[in-house]
C-alpha cells in the first residue's frame, strides 16, 4: 500500500512551480491511499496532488483578494473519480451519444483502437472524430471497418504506418517500450523539459481584481479555444472557482457530445469561426478585456491566425496565456497532433500496462490521467500567473503538455497493482450531483477539492455550443 506521504511529496514538488511558500501546503488536507484504481502507475497520487495544488492556488487568490486563508481538502477516492468524470456522466436524452475514448474498439463499425502490423509491431489509430476516421480510411484506401484497416496494416510495418498517417495530419502512435521512448529524439526532448513553465513574456501594468468578491476567481474573464480533454478541463476548473468562461468552437468542427456535456459545466459555450473576418474581429475585441486565454489546438494552428501568446500580449497587455500541446514545444514532434492515449502508446505507458497483465500489445491506464492531470496543472499555472500579474505586472505564458505530464507520472514511481479492486459503481453515487440542463437531467462528478470558505461549484449547467453568444455577459 502506498501511503498518503506520496501525495504530500508530489504536491510539494508541484507547489514549487508557484514560487510561493512551502508552508502554504499546511492549509491542505489529503486523505486516502493507493491502490485506488487498478494501474501500473500511481494514478491516485497524480489525481490527488494535481487537484490539490489547483485548489490551493485558488485559495491563495482568495487570500490575496480578501486577506482570508482557508483550508483545502482532497480525498483520493474523490480525486480518482474526478479523473474519470467522462465515465460517470449520465444524461436523459438519447439525442446525444456517449463519448468513446478507450484504446479498444467501442462498437462494431469503429476503427479507433489498437492494431498489429506486418512486422509484429503495434499501432494505435485515434479515430473518435469523424474527420479522423474518414481520413484514416481514405489514407489506407480500405473498406470501412476495423477488419479492413487490419488487412492493410498487415502489409506495413508499425513505423511506416506511424510516419505515413502522421504525414497526413492524423493522430496515430506506434507502441514503444519505455526504453525505446527514452532513446527517441522526442522522448529525449521531453526529458529535458520541466513539467510546466510559468514565465513572463511581456511588460504591462498590474491589472486589478474586482472588489468584494464572493469567489476566488469572480470577475476573471477566460477565453477558451480547446477541444479534448485537458484544455476544456482547465476552463472547467477555473469555472468551479468563479471565473467567467467563454468556450469558443468553430461551428464547422466535429464535437463529441458527451465530452461537451461533461466539460461545459460552468461555461458559456459559443460558436466563433476565426476564418470569418467578422468573427475574428469579434475575438480580438473579446481579447482586449480577457484575463486568461486557454489554447489547446494543434501547435501552430492558432499562431498562424495571428493569436500566438506574443500576439495576445500585444492585444491585451497583462493577459495570461495557457498553451497546451501533446508532445511539448521542443523536439521533432512538437507540432504533432496527439491525445492522452496516443502519448501512453508511444511513451511506453501502454506497453507497461499489458506487460503487467501478461498480455501482448497495450493496456492503457484506467483513466485518462495525462489529460486530467494536465488540465488541473494548466489551471494551477493560470492562477499562479494571475497572482504574479497582479503583484508585479507583465503578460504571462503557461506551458504544459501531455507528454511532460506523462514523464512526471512515471517519475512518481510504480504501483504495480493492475489486479487491485476498482472503485465499485455503488460507491460512486456519493460523489455525483444532478442538474437540469439543455440536455435534460444531467448527473456528473462533484468538484473533488473542498475549500472551507469558498466551496467549489459550477454556476451554469452543461450546454451545447451555440447556446450563448460570443460576448462577455
Amino acid at each position: 500500500m502506498v501511503n498518503i506521504s506520496d501525495s504530500i511529496s508530489a504536491a510539494k514538488n508541484l507547489w514549487e512551480f508557484s514560487q510561493l511558500h512551502e508552508t502554504d501546503l499546511d492549509q491542505v488536507s489529503l486523505e486516502g491511499s493507493e491502490p485506488i484504481l487498478p494501474s501500473v502507475y500511481k494514478t491516485g497520487v497524480a489525481a490527488q496532488s494535481s487537484i490539490a495544488v489547483a485548489a490551493l492556488a485558488a485559495s491563495k487568490i482568495w487570500e490575496y483578494r480578501t486577506g482570508e486563508t482557508q483550508k483545502v481538502s482532497v480525498a483520493m477516492k474523490h480525486a480518482a473519480i474526478a479523473f474519470r468524470s467522462e465515465r460517470y456522466l449520465n444524461y436523459e436524452t438519447s439525442r446525444y451519444g456517449s463519448p468513446a475514448h478507450s484504446g479498444r474498439r467501442n462498437h462494431t463499425d469503429s476503427i479507433h483502437g489498437f492494431y498489429i502490423c506486418g512486422d509484429g509491431g503495434w499501432i494505435q489509430i485515434h479515430a473518435n472524430y469523424p474527420a479522423h476516421r474518414l481520413g484514416a480510411l481514405k489514407a489506407l484506401d480500405c473498406e470501412d471497418s476495423a477488419a479492413g484497416v487490419q488487412k492493410v496494416l498487415m502489409n506495413m510495418t508499425a513505423d511506416d504506418v506511424e510516419n505515413y498517417l502522421t504525414d497526413k495530419g492524423l493522430p496515430v502512435g506506434m507502441m514503444r517500450t519505455i526504453k525505446e521512448w527514452n532513446k527517441h529524439p522526442q522522448g529525449r526532448a521531453v526529458a529535458q523539459l520541466p513539467l510546466m513553465e510559468i514565465k513572463k513574456i511581456g511588460d504591462s501594468e498590474k491589472l486589478n481584481f474586482t472588489r468584494d468578491p464572493n469567489r476566488p476567481l469572480e470577475g476573471i474573464k477566460v477565453l477558451e479555444l480547446s477541444k479534448v480533454l485537458a484544455g476544456p478541463l482547465m476552463g472547467r476548473t477555473l469555472a468551479e472557482h468563479g471565473a467567467e468562461i467563454l468556450w469558443l468552437n468553430d461551428p464547422h468542427l466535429d464535437v463529441i457530445d458527451g465530452l461537451v456535456i461533461d466539460m461545459s459545466r460552468g461555461k458559456r459555450p459559443a460558436h466563433l469561426d476565426l476564418n470569418d473576418e467578422n468573427d475574428k474581429n469579434n475575438f480580438i475585441n473579446l481579447s482586449r478585456t480577457a484575463d486568461v486565454f486557454v489554447q489547446g489546438y494543434r501547435p501552430g494552428s492558432i499562431r498562424a491566425k495571428g493569436f500566438s501568446p506574443e500576439d495576445m500580449a500585444d492585444i491585451r497587455p497583462g493577459i495570461v496565456c495557457v498553451e497546451l500541446s501533446a508532445f511539448g514545444h521542443m523536439g521533432p514532434w512538437s507540432n504533432r497532433r496527439g491525445f492522452d492515449s496516443i502519448i501512453q502508446t508511444v511513451s511506453g505507458i501502454g506497453r507497461e500496462g499489458a506487460r503487467a497483465a501478461g498480455e501482448e500489445g497495450m493496456i492503457h491506464m484506467p483513466c485518462q490521467a495525462l489529460d486530467h492531470a494536465t488540465g488541473y496543472l494548466g489551471a494551477f499555472g493560470a492562477m499562479i500567473a494571475l497572482l504574479r500579474q497582479r503583484s508585479e505586472g507583465g503578460s504571462w505564458l503557461v506551458r504544459v503538455s501531455l507528454a511532460q505530464t506523462g514523464q512526471w507520472l512515471k517519475s512518481l514511481g510504480r504501483l504495480d497493482q493492475v489486479d487491485s479492486k476498482d472503485i465499485p459503481d455503488t460507491e460512486v453515487n456519493d460523489y455525483l450531483q444532478k442538474t437540469v440542463s439543455p440536455y435534460g437531467s444531467v448527473s456528473f462528478t462533484k468538484p473533488a477539492a473542498q475549500l472551507s470558505k469558498t466551496p467549489a461549484y459550477w454556476s451554469l449547467p452543461p450546454s451545447p455550443f451555440g447556446t450563448f453568444e460570443p460576448s462577455w455577459k
